[in-house]
């Protein structure tokens, strides 16, 4: 295994402070989740859902997408991402306890998320994603056991087994991420009282989003934890730069089909949330967020600057920027009432105040428990990045 080293010196006295930050401010969050429950987040009479849901939906996808650029390795062979593969597959790991962390933040008793285990409903879409989040994390973690052991014995009848075992469960969890992570985006389809959600076209939006976001993570985990600045590490960069472009240019054509045809008549519900997105009050979060600083400077980036410090930077921004997609997925489709006045039909006489509030921003307290997961993300990743033969003289060489 070799020695682990950090080639922008600066830059990790850098990261070191903002972890710190990010872990006092979580914390402080976290205390206040279990003495105070949700009454500091700020949800409404109308809005049962919020920040934490978008968070969940985005760590889910990055979990999503860098197990399945594992797969291109032991599944069918992409030898490009051989370097990768165990690195992906651990960051895979972490991302999706950062999504399950959020979720379980999300329930009103924590104490009862054990009851999908015990009392399932498999008529419900959500306790089917549970059951497959747990089969999936199962089968990272044997996954990620046989990756380390195969690179770690020198016998060749073991690693030829350890290969078949790799292949044969990279073979099962392809299709068990893409049921999951779509399996999310038809949770929100079959909510069919919300317009902006019920389309069949948001599985497929998941999954790519899911391949983009994962990629782009796997992009900067590369370029900023490979142990040097060799060769091997340029082309690897340089491979997953066009595999984001690709990427990235997918993921707008199906925005774009998702926008254009609702708007093409201008008429209809959907049309209503859509344009609250695009010219509402956080028209910045999908224009200057996502379409500026998480496509049009990337796409720059990727296509003029294909240096690996470029490729990082885009990356980067598509990583951090994404996180604007999932708000502008959840909140907009529960902001809006759907039925006609249902917004003046509970008011309190004196003084005439409407007792069903439409409004929604999530609190600093919703925020800080946001960026406490990810100060635990980053904590889990840098102990197996240490500690786990993740990267080894083969992949450096």
């Amino acid at each position: 295994m070799v020695q682990k080293k950090y080639p922008y010196g600066w830059l990790s006295v850098v990261g070191w402070v903002a972890w710190l930050a990010l872990a006092v401010f979580g914390g402080w969050g976290l205390i206040d989740r279990f003495l105070y429950g949700h009454r500091l987040a700020d949800y409404s009479s109308y809005v049962p859902w919020g920040h934490w849901v978008a968070a969940y939906i985005y760590f889910i996808g990055l979990s999503a997408g860098a197990f399945l650029l594992s797969s291109l390795v032991y599944v069918f062979g992409v030898r490009q991402l051989e370097r990768i593969a165990k690195l992906s597959l651990f960051t895979a790991i972490v991302t999706l306890l950062m999504a399950l962390v959020t979720i379980w933040f999300d329930l009103g008793h924590l104490e009862r998320f054990f009851y999908v285990f015990t009392r399932p409903n498999f008529h419900s879409m959500m306790a089917w994603m549970v059951w497959l989040y747990t089969a999936y994390f199962i089968l990272l973690v044997v996954e990620l056991y046989y990756a380390i052991r195969k690179d770690a014995v020198s016998d060749t009848g073991l690693k030829a087994r350890y290969q078949r075992y790799l292949t044969w469960l990279g073979g099962v969890g392809i299709p068990l991420a893409v049921a999951f992570h779509g399996g999310v985006g038809a949770l929100f389809a079959t909510v069919i009282a919300r317009d902006l959600w019920h389309t069949p076209i948001y599985p497929i939006l998941f999954l790519t989003g899911a391949l983009l976001s994962g990629g782009a993570l796997m992009t900067v985990v590369v370029a900023y934890f490979w142990p040097n600045r060799s060769p091997a590490w340029r082309e690897t960069v340089t491979y997953l730069g066009k595999v984001v472009l690709g990427l990235l240019l997918l993921d707008a054509l199906l925005e774009w089909a998702e926008y254009s045809i609702p708007m093409w008549y201008g008429i209809g519900a959907e049309y209503d949330k859509l344009m609250y997105v695009l010219f509402g009050p956080f028209w910045w979060n999908f224009w200057i967020v996502h379409v500026l600083l998480g496509v049009l400077v990337p796409l720059v980036l990727l296509v003029g600057y294909r240096k690996p410090w470029g490729i990082a930077l885009a990356s980067l921004l598509i990583t951090v920027t994404f996180f604007a997609v999932r708000l502008n997925l959840v909140i907009p489709g529960l902001v809006f009432p759907e039925l006609r006045g249902l917004e003046r039909s509970y008011t309190d006489p004196v003084p005439p105040v409407n007792r069903l509030s439409f409004d929604y921003l999530p609190s600093v307290f919703e925020w800080q428990i946001f960026f406490g997961v990810i100060a635990m993300g980053i904590a889990l990743f840098y102990i197996g990045y240490r500690w786990l033969a993740l990267v080894t003289d083969k992949e450096v060489a």
